[in-house]
């Protein structure tokens, strides 16, 4: 019999993307997603979909148990930094309070498999060039605080009922499937990419590029962009790692290499044909200047081996995915 994974979020942008690939490796999805953020077009069309809020932790239990699940993915959060200054309630509730729910949740159907999603928000401004999961952690945005403290429930409810889990500090993920199938389909979404893809399309009229006196070479922020199938591949290996009975594990997710914000816009401009606008405006808040990932901990222990580190390839499949929109 296939064993099952519970995927909540399983309709956005990573969840729907890892629950193709769980699928792709034998398994069976069940995803929990109340469809505020996410879209029905993304559910999986092999997957059991259930319309539910991961806070409801009476119902989410009743359905790890009816669904004899083994192991959780847990995406659902919110992501969006300015809006985490401006609305931090709205994010202390849904990211941590609900972590704490499917964690409940968790401990009433026994189940002690669970991969969570977390953020380089963490770090903050790091002060380093490459960033190891040893440097230390201080974030200046409530969303990097919310997953900051989601982390450590996680871990201290390892020694409550004897969780095993993963988490994952997120670089920039970016892309979309390479069939086109899953990408990233938030009307008001703040990726850098997604926002390039609409301008070269005339999705917008223009672009911002978000603040030019960073201390980079440039002056424009720069990040670690990583595809979102290799990242979504990074999940299927830590859950079979947990399921074989790996321990607790926290993992960096990136490429090690980072590229400006006008080194992006460069790229889209290339993988288009289009020179759209893009306006130079000031920095929005809560951004850091720099954030790469020393993601060596990862492909040594769950054997991760990148196969789309390509920033062309990248912006290519999300400008295609947002094409196939229109």
């Amino acid at each position: 019999m296939k064993q099952k994974i519970l995927v909540t979020g399983g309709a956005g942008y990573i969840g729907s993307n890892t629950v193709a690939k769980l699928i792709n490796q034998g398994f069976q999805v069940v995803i929990v997603d109340d469809l505020s953020t996410g879209f029905k077009e993304l559910v999986h069309p092999d997957a059991i979909f259930y319309n539910a809020e991961i806070a409801d932790t009476s119902l989410v239990s009743e359905i790890m148990k009816k669904e004899n699940v083994s192991g959780v993915i847990h995406f659902a959060a919110k992501i969006v930094v300015p809006e985490s200054i401006t609305e931090p309630l709205k994010y202390y509730s849904n990211n941590t309070n609900g972590v704490i729910s499917i964690l409940n949740a968790c401990k009433i159907s026994n189940i002690q498999n669970f991969v969570f999603s977390s953020t380089a928000a963490v770090y903050g401004n790091a002060g380093a060039d490459i960033i190891s999961e040893s440097t230390p952690t201080c974030p200046i945005n409530p969303y990097g605080f919310s997953k900051l403290f989601s982390e450590q429930i996680v871990r201290d409810t390892e020694l409550e009922f004897g969780l095993r889990s993963v988490v994952f500090r997120y670089f920039n993920v970016a892309g979309a499937s390479r069939d086109l199938k899953f990408g990233q389909r938030t009307k008001t979404a703040t990726h850098l990419i997604k926002i390039a893809s609409e301008a070269s399309l005339k999705k917008r009229d223009k672009m911002f590029i978000t603040g030019t006196d960073y201390q980079t070479p440039d002056g424009t922020g720069i990040r670690d962009y990583i595809h979102v199938e290799d990242l979504s591949n990074a999940h299927v290996l830590a859950m079979k790692y947990l399921l074989d009975g790996g321990s607790s594990d926290l993992f960096n997710c990136g490429y090690g290499q980072g590229f400006s914000v006008r080194e992006v816009v460069n790229c889209m401009k290339k993988v288009s044909g289009v020179n759209f606008e893009a306006t130079e405006g000031p920095r929005r808040p809560g951004d850091a200047a720099k954030l790469i990932a020393d993601s060596t901990h990862l492909k040594s222990k769950l054997n991760w081996k990148p196969e789309l580190n390509d920033l062309e390839i990248i912006c290519k499949t999300a400008l295609d995915f947002e094409r196939s929109l229109s």
